[in-house]
């Protein structure tokens, strides 16, 4: 398994689709790593070699990814919890944070249904 960013991307998979196992790699930007690198989209990623593998680490280099980009997104939101924003106290809800509907949905932030008083026949 070729290792890239410290995950280990699956060598079975062609690059562009093993690429977006790296956190904040989507097809779009595994596209363009790839024109960047010079390297075929549909070779597979066990098939590449170090001079290519090397390639893609110098142009993943330029994005933010993985540690990096999870650090960036926490304090974006702990930002937003300190000052009081709509979104900060979603957050710290455990609610919906973009504009969801909650009463009839939303069970896996809000947790398990309440149970309400059967009526009396």
């Amino acid at each position: 398994m070729a290792r890239i960013k410290g995950v280990d991307v699956p060598n079975n998979k062609r690059i562009e689709i093993a690429l977006t196992y790296i956190y904040g790699v989507g097809r779009s930007l595994s596209k363009t790593i790839l024109k960047e690198a010079k390297i075929d989209m549909n070779k597979k990623a066990g098939d590449l070699t170090n001079e290519e593998l090397i390639s893609i680490r110098d142009v993943l280099n330029k994005y933010p990814t993985e540690g990096d980009l999870r650090r960036e997104v926490n304090m974006n939101i702990k930002t937003k919890m300190e000052i009081n924003s709509y979104e900060g106290t979603r957050h710290k809800r455990g609610l919906p944070v973009r504009g969801q509907r909650t009463n009839r949905n939303a069970r896996t932030r809000k947790g398990r249904g309440k149970v309400v008083a059967n009526k009396k026949k």
